[in-house]
């Protein structure tokens, strides 16, 4: 592939996260909660049975998130497949309100280069909203932070 066709192929952003889930009715409550989720399609198995859903969600701009029951695969507990970025200190703020509101537990942590919220969902994926602003604190190397990758 030349550089130009390279760039016809480039990639053009996220079209969707999708996650898998246990259990797709309790899943379901909760991201709509959380997240306040616009359902676009759901998708029935053989049966009709509701397997999956795709959402819109506010702030992922043409990006989807999506559910899909899949227990087989389900409960990447404690592992953090995609980092949700927010805009600020001050949204990382808003977000920490929203989850206390809704009792769900939750940590704030100054991460290597911005804030970061972690918390849980129903199978217990972890949740990283990582905020863009930076906190402008060096902690970037010191021990269990990012460092600059070599070269860069």
């Amino acid at each position: 592939m030349t550089s130009g066709d390279l760039m016809k192929a480039e990639l053009d952003g996220i079209f969707a996260v999708k996650l898998p889930v246990k259990e797709l009715a309790t899943s379901r409550r909760w991201y709509e909660k959380v997240f306040d989720l616009t359902t676009q399609f759901e998708f029935p198995d053989e049966h009709g049975v509701i397997r999956g859903v795709a959402y819109d969600a506010p702030g992922l701009g043409n990006s989807g998130l999506a559910l899909r029951e899949r227990p087989d695969i389900a409960g990447l507990s404690g592992f953090d497949p995609v980092l949700f970025g927010v805009k600020d200190k001050l949204a990382v703020d808003a977000w920490v309100d929203h989850l206390t509101t809704l009792g769900i537990d939750h940590q704030l942590v100054l991460a290597t280069i911005g804030w970061l919220v972690i918390f849980h969902d129903p199978d217990g994926l972890e949740i990283h909203l990582y905020s863009r602003e930076r906190h402008g604190k060096e902690l970037a190397g010191t021990p269990g932070r990012g460092r600059p990758a070599t070269g860069a």
